[in-house]
């Protein structure tokens, strides 16, 4: 699977009917790519000022499936793919978390391509060795 992290929804992620915003789906798949850099041993601030690189959202597709409401708890996955030198694609999930009275389901997925910038000039910059060494392994095959 990949790296996971729990989200509740709270009043003022929700609209005037108690559903959350569809933008506010960005903002959980967001956290969740941040908290996967944290559990790497890094976080954002530290990558600007040490490493001097950003990750900047270049491309996102989203499909919304069923709607999370007030107080549901929810898991946001991110399955990360090595897509050139430069650059990742992360393959996202927004489930409600099943309870005693239902079953996990599947609210949105996302495919997300983030690139890596040098922070003060913007300009690409080759993807750190500790983010290729955390990304799945392509499977060699044995004849």
């Amino acid at each position: 699977m990949g790296f996971s992290w729990p989200v509740r929804v709270y009043w003022e992620d929700t609209d005037g009917g108690a559903v959350v915003y569809y933008a506010n789906y960005l903002r959980f798949l967001e956290r969740a790519r941040t908290e996967w850099l944290r559990a790497q041993g890094y976080a954002q601030r530290e990558l600007a000022q040490r490493l001097g690189i950003l990750f900047t959202v270049v491309s996102l597709h989203i499909d919304y499936r069923s709607p999370a409401r007030l107080d549901d708890e929810l898991e946001v996955t991110c399955e990360p793919r090595l897509e050139g030198s430069v650059s990742l694609r992360f393959a996202q999930h927004v489930s409600r978390r099943a309870d005693a009275t239902r079953a996990a389901q599947l609210l949105a997925e996302a495919s997300v391509r983030v690139a890596c910038v040098d922070a003060v000039t913007l300009k690409p910059k080759r993807l750190p060795d500790f983010v290729l060494r955390a990304l799945p392994q392509p499977e060699v095959a044995h004849g």
